[in-house]
């Protein structure tokens, strides 16, 4: 796929931020979800996550998850497509995570991710004031080290990453178009075909061998086709020994 770099040009303002955990009685914005396909490529990119045992107790990795921070004396909050943050401080006995802030409960998000829709594509959005944009709230205030913006459309893949000064440099695919995302031992690029009665493109990991890790239904197939392969091997010994005049239950 083709890149399509939308960049937003760079503004100097500063901000005195704050890392304190949301209180119990704040209201998180409930801002519907954009589109039918956000939530399915966030749990899918989940899924195979999971099947492949990557998972432990101490990540955090949700969609449309609010990250926060207190900017010059005001509560920002975004939610992200997706988010993974490689550890996080447990969470109280019998608490229920509402949201996530830096610092205060856990480390930096490494990735985040962006979903893009047919809206005004707010994901490049470099608003340096309240509630600032969601490029701006990501580079300059969480300082997240992995920025990605997925068009689900076309499939055009972005991947951003935070340099020494500060800055989200686009980074450039692999030969197999494909982007090394160092601090999950992965790689992430564009899939295409079908999967929760979608057709399309899809965001898919692979490890540092380059093998997919694979969907549930993906796993049954192999295993249904490894069992296939079995039953024909074990048929063509017994076809064998019967041509040479043995009887293979007399074995």
């Amino acid at each position: 796929m083709s890149q399509t770099l939308s960049k937003p040009e760079k503004t100097t303002t500063q901000y005195t931020v704050i890392w304190e955990k949301l209180p119990d009685d704040f209201k998180l914005p409930d801002d519907p979800v954009e589109n039918i396909d956000q939530p399915l490529l966030a749990a899918a990119l989940r899924e195979a996550l999971e099947l492949a045992g990557f998972i432990l107790a101490s990540m955090l990795i949700a969609s449309n998850f609010g990250l926060c921070a207190k900017v010059n004396d005001k509560t920002v909050v975004k939610a992200p497509d997706w988010v993974f943050v490689p550890s996080v401080l447990p969470a109280e006995l019998g608490e229920v995570r509402r949201s996530y802030t830096r610092n205060a409960e856990g480390e930096v998000p490494a990735v985040v991710m962006e979903f893009l829709s047919d809206t005004d594509g707010s994901e490049y959005s470099n608003k340096p004031t309240y509630p600032y944009g969601k490029w701006r709230f990501y580079e300059r205030i969480l300082q997240v080290p992995i920025y990605v913006i997925f068009e689900p459309k076309s499939g055009v893949l972005e991947v951003y990453r935070l340099s020494d000064s500060g800055d989200y440099e686009l980074q450039e695919p692999d030969v197999n178009r494909r982007f090394w995302i160092e601090s999950m031992g992965l790689s992430l690029g564009v899939w295409e075909g079908k999967k929760s009665q979608r057709t399309g493109y899809w965001l898919r990991w692979w490890d540092e061998n380059g093998n997919l890790l694979l969907w549930g239904a993906e796993r049954v197939e192999q295993e249904r086709q490894r069992a296939d392969e079995e039953r024909q091997r074990a048929d063509r010994l017994m076809a064998y020994l019967r041509s040479q005049g043995i009887d293979p239950d007399s074995i």
